[in-house]
């Protein structure tokens, strides 16, 4: 890293890059992981990137607080789900126990039971949404060497996902 004007930057020759890490299923090659929030339906509500090597139950509480505020109803408006579906990644106790201070209800997989949690009715959608947007080739493997621009592609793609699910309800 070299430094550039108040951030350091990557150099041209350098393998990497900002939120990569080891990833533990891939052979520790650098990788990044996409966090992913949607809505019933699969719209993406938040989004993050980070390194392979993170833990994504990190993750979860930084989704939630990424979440716009929802219009609808007269009043104040929305700003968290009820429930909250996630797998085995996101669980931990405390997860758990700031979910409810927050009033959302956990329906996160258990790390340490047998697969068949049933949860899967409800992960389908997240899956789908992540299969929609590893179609641009840019977010399935990762050519950037600077998180914010990642970040940026990734955020574009939710944008066109959004949008094509606007044109197919018309």
């Amino acid at each position: 890293m070299v430094a550039g004007g108040l951030r350091l930057q990557s150099r041209a020759g350098e393998k990497g890059g900002s939120a990569t890490g080891p990833s533990p299923v891939d052979r520790a090659r650098n990788g990044s992981k996409h966090h992913l929030l949607v809505d019933a339906t699969g719209i993406p509500l938040a989004w993050s990137v980070t390194g392979g090597n993170r833990s994504d139950n990190s993750q979860l509480i930084p989704l939630l607080e990424r979440v716009p505020p929802v219009r609808g109803k007269a009043g104040r408006p929305r700003r968290r789900p009820d429930p909250v579906s996630a797998d085995r990644g996101y669980d931990s106790a405390s997860r758990r126990r700031e979910l409810r201070q927050l009033g959302i209800t956990p329906e996160l997989a258990r790390r340490t039971t047998e697969h068949g949690s049933g949860l899967g009715r409800h992960r389908w959608v997240v899956e789908r949404t992540f299969a929609w947007l590893h179609q641009f080739k840019r977010l399935l493997v990762r050519y950037d060497r600077r998180q914010d621009i990642h970040e940026a592609f990734l955020a574009l793609a939710c944008c066109l996902v959004c949008l094509r699910r606007l044109q197919h309800s018309f």
